[in-house]
């Protein structure tokens, strides 16, 4: 059975995860562990064309938490970078300026366009800074990332508003983090995540929209086997020639359907 999109979005019943899944956020070793193991099959992964591609940490996390995902997007062919900008604590003054200047500066030395990668809350800047800069940025994936739904239908909305002083309560604020870029990009969620409900990172399919669903922690999302296969395989896509993610033959197994009931 397949829902409607718009089904998923009822913000009125909508909640943070439950205690059992906030619980099972715990896994992370495990996924780590399947990484390590799956490096063998992840080396056949697809291969990048140099392009650069900037990784956004999520909420109160460091370039330090993407370095194995940026350390693999290198090993793929990559240029990876980190955002150069310590914690994220939330879009502090001049943070989002400075993001721009990164993704222009990139742009230059390059002669490339730039594709944003962001985790949680690394997500949200890499949609609006797509957003600023259409132009510059080749493509978008975001893991985990709250842009649809409500805001405190999650189980860190209080750690944002002490972390970046920012009240979620700004509804043009919310209406525009939800407006989808004018790139081509992916949202990678899972139903299992333990800190956003699922359907705060789900959206409309479109032209330019699609979203892949696999089975990870929030925090470990970014260290999931699964995850670094279907990164890889978005950003090796030819510029100009974006087409969605399949999910044929031995991919169901790992990927759902991200419209099923």
């Amino acid at each position: 059975m397949r829902k409607k999109p718009a089904d998923m979005h009822d913000t009125q019943s909508l909640r943070a995860p439950g205690p059992l899944l906030l619980a099972m956020e715990g896994r992370v070793a495990w996924e780590v562990g399947a990484t390590l193991a799956a490096l063998p099959w992840l080396r056949r992964s697809a291969t990048g064309d140099g392009h650069p591609v900037v990784v956004y940490p999520g909420l109160v996390a460091s370039d330090l938490s993407t370095l194995p995902l940026r350390t693999f997007l290198r090993q793929r062919g990559f240029d990876a970078h980190g955002w150069a900008l310590k914690r994220n604590y939330g879009p502090r003054k001049g943070v989002l300026e400075e993001s721009l200047e990164r993704v222009l500066a990139l742009r230059k030395a390059s002669g490339r366009r730039v594709s944003l990668v962001g985790w949680s809350l690394g997500g949200v800047y890499a949609r609006e800074i797509a957003k600023r800069l259409p132009g510059d940025v080749r493509c978008v994936v975001t893991l985990g990332t709250p842009f649809a739904g409500t805001p405190k239908a999650t189980n860190a909305w209080r750690i944002y508003e002490l972390a970046s002083g920012h009240k979620l309560d700004n509804p043009h604020v919310l209406h525009e983090i939800r407006t989808p870029p004018p790139v081509p990009t992916t949202s990678i969620f899972s139903r299992t995540d333990g800190v956003v409900a699922w359907q705060c990172s789900f959206q409309e399919p479109g032209k330019l929209a699609e979203n892949i669903e696999l089975t990870a922690s929030h925090v470990g999302m970014g260290l999931n086997p699964a995850t670094w296969y279907a990164v890889v395989d978005r950003l090796a896509q030819p510029e100009g020639k974006w087409k969605p993610f399949h999910r044929e033959g031995w991919r169901e197994f790992f990927f759902h359907d991200p419209l099923r009931a």
